[in-house]
């Protein structure tokens, strides 16, 4: 009968099924899962048996057959994963973990084509994985999103600095047109995100990841040969829109501090802090973190990891005071506190 024994089976199933396929990354979780799922089923059959029969012999076990059932239907609607992740909106860890791997199309055509943009989504993704982590966000969501924040650079990669090669495009046009081509990166990513069916939370690092900054560079120089010309803003500004969540925001912050750690020409401690408290601080005054979830706390944090991991990348270490001579040891020279190794 389908009565209390049922019900009670049903949920102590699905209790295991959302603890057993909580962040799976692989298919072998799920199939883990099923296992666990069955067991589950069997263990609470005999249980519930033994209450109502009081021996293994009474048993009848010819009414499990609706367990194999279950668990027939378990594996029939792992292939509908992909489907209810697009009518629901969700993305799941495993496709996710899909979507990192560097032999995707689109990420290979983006190796081929701007290689320097995939060594910044690399380096941005780093950046982004270990501040998400720092914060308790999702450091997979967000390390996914980096990979392909910049795919819209493929259009035009030679005007961007990371793939030039000592010819610089930009000097044989105008500010105005510069700033088109770059603001447009984030158009041509759009729509490539949409060619090769980018779920939702990728395609919105993809809009937010300027938010509406401006093109600062190029609108300077085009005030400074202009000055007398009233200027279109709204021509050197990103179409937006703004961070909402943490993880966007995020990706917004690791993408301007490792772009503009590029700069640096003799990179010391004390440089890389000013320049992760600068690039905030601007973002911040262009309200551009107005919209986000994340708090002045989580921001603290996730400045400290930017620090720290860009440290580690310019190969910077912090040297510690000279500890008291040991008999017999030699002597120490005094030294700075921060050095390039």
């Amino acid at each position: 009968s389908l009565g209390y024994e049922f019900t009670f089976m049903q949920i102590l199933a699905g209790i295991v099924a959302v603890l057993t396929v909580a962040d799976a990354r692989n298919w072998s979780r799920f199939f883990s899962s099923v296992l666990y799922i069955g067991l589950t089923y069997l263990g609470a059959f005999i249980g519930l048996s033994l209450i109502q029969e009081g021996s293994l012999l009474a048993i009848d076990w010819s009414t499990a057959g609706w367990l194999v059932l279950n668990m027939v239907f378990i594996l029939l609607a792992f292939p509908l994963i992909p489907l209810l992740e697009r009518v629901f909106g969700y993305t799941s860890a495993l496709s996710l973990v899909e979507l990192s791997d560097m032999s995707r199309p689109l990420l290979k055509e983006l190796s081929l084509r701007a290689p320097g943009t995939l060594q910044h989504s690399l380096q941005v993704a780093n950046l982004s994985e270990a501040a998400a982590e720092a914060i308790g966000a999702n450091p997979l969501l967000v390390k996914v999103g980096a990979l392909y924040h910049d795919i819209g650079k493929m259009k035009n990669p030679e005007y961007f600095i990371e793939n030039q090669s000592g010819t610089n495009p930009h000097e044989g046009i105008s500010a105005q047109e510069s700033a088109r081509i770059i603001i447009e990166h984030v158009e041509e990513g759009l729509r490539l995100a949409k060619k090769y069916r980018l779920p939702q939370p990728i395609i919105n690092f993809i809009l937010t990841h300027h938010g509406t900054t401006r093109v600062e560079f190029f609108y300077r120089i085009h005030a400074q040969k202009n000055p007398d010309e009233p200027i279109d803003e709204l021509k050197f500004r990103y179409p937006g829109p703004r961070p909402k969540t943490k993880e966007e925001t995020i990706l917004m912050l690791a993408d301007s501090i490792e772009a503009a750690s590029k700069s640096l020409k003799n990179p010391t401690g004390q440089s890389i802090d000013e320049l992760v408290d600068r690039v905030v601080d601007y973002k911040i005054k262009e309200r551009q973190l107005n919209e986000s979830e994340m708090t002045f706390e989580e921001l603290e944090k996730c400045k400290v990891v930017f620090k720290q991991l860009l440290r580690s990348i310019y190969h910077i270490r912090i040297e510690y005071p000279d500890e008291p001579a040991q008999p017999g040891s030699p002597s120490k020279t005094p030294h700075s506190q921060e050095s390039k190794a």
